[in-house]
């Protein structure tokens, strides 16, 4: 499988890792001038189920707040492929 040039307006640089079921890229966000991690799932899991895991996924981990802890950044969704946007 190839990696995307981008999802959304973030430009796609690396594949930092995989699991069962998410990618996450190491990505640019040109509007703000950083790299932040992107997590999908994996292009055979998209479905409306997935769209709504990964929604409650990023409004679980937004609401938490500790050092140790990721902040996203966005949730979204760019032509059917859901997305977390995260530091």
């Amino acid at each position: 499988m190839t990696m995307p040039a981008t999802i959304s307006k973030y430009q796609i640089e690396a594949e930092l890792g995989r699991g069962g079921f998410a990618i996450v890229y190491r990505a640019f966000d040109p509007a703000l001038q950083r790299r932040v991690a992107l997590k999908t799932p994996h292009g055979s899991l998209v479905d409306s189920e997935t769209a709504d895991r990964f929604q409650r996924e990023a409004r679980l981990a937004a609401g938490l707040n500790h050092p140790n802890i990721i902040t996203i950044y966005e949730v979204g969704d760019a032509q059917g492929i859901p997305y977390i946007a995260m530091e």
